[in-house]
């Protein structure tokens, strides 16, 4: 049976980017993303839910997200889901989150509109701790800077 595996998000920032690197100097970056929706509840209100994200940004696409982008921003983002387990205590821990493959931010520099900028990543090996990691070029080479 096929498979699919693609999510497409759009929100804010939640909190500041933090960029860490690998062993081998892989750009890594966790951001958290909240993602509103409004629709109509049974008696008619409108309501408003908000979706938290924690999604992992790798290569150039997290250097540039770290550099550019900070709490409050909007952002589009276009990925993956992936599961992480861990055993903590004796107890089995679950996490759900969202590898990017593309991100784009929206808006201009000073919070003005009408500006964005694409940034790509490919993630295709593994490093030895289990997670994700880039397996060759950031995707950037057509992308103006």
């Amino acid at each position: 049976m096929a498979s699919y595996n693609r999510v497409i998000l759009m929100g804010n920032l939640t909190r500041d980017v933090q960029l860490r690197y690998t062993p081998n100097q892989t750009a890594v970056a966790e951001i958290g993303l909240a993602v509103n929706d409004r629709r109509k509840s049974q008696t008619g209100e409108w309501v408003e839910e908000t979706t938290f994200v924690d999604v992992t940004l790798w290569g150039r696409t997290a250097e540039v997200a770290s550099e550019y982008l900070s709490k409050g921003s909007p952002v589009f983002i276009e990925g993956r889901l992936k599961l992480d387990s861990w055993e903590k205590d004796g107890q089995k821990h679950y996490k759900l989150r969202v590898v990017c493959d593309r991100m784009q931010m929206i808006g201009g520099r000073g919070g003005g509109g009408g500006g964005r900028a694409e940034y790509a990543s490919s993630q295709a090996g593994t490093d030895s701790s289990g997670g994700d990691e880039p397996s060759g070029g950031d995707g950037l080479d057509d992308v103006p800077f």
